[in-house]
């Protein structure tokens, strides 16, 4: 449950920060404003990397698992059986 949590978190911090780069980019045209566009997507970008690291090394821990029509598909037939 607390895996879900932090990956639920980390979404809302990456719209966030996208929406942040956003209001940046339409509202304000001063250099001052660009580059706190750049360092909003920066961060999005930097979070998203270390998410999908994050992801990736609870799938191969085991403390994240698959549970739907991907995890179906992978299965092999001795498996599906049971």
């Amino acid at each position: 449950m607390i895996i879900k949590s932090i990956v639920i978190i980390a979404f809302i911090l990456i719209i966030i920060s996208l929406g942040s780069a956003l209001f940046h980019l339409v509202r304000h045209k001063t250099p001052e404003q660009s580059e706190k566009t750049v360092k909003a997507l920066t961060f999005r970008i930097a979070l998203s990397i270390v998410l999908f690291i994050f992801i990736f090394i609870a799938f191969a821990t085991g403390l994240f698992t698959p549970h739907g029509l991907g995890a179906k598909i992978h299965q092999t037939p001795a498996s599906a059986a049971k």
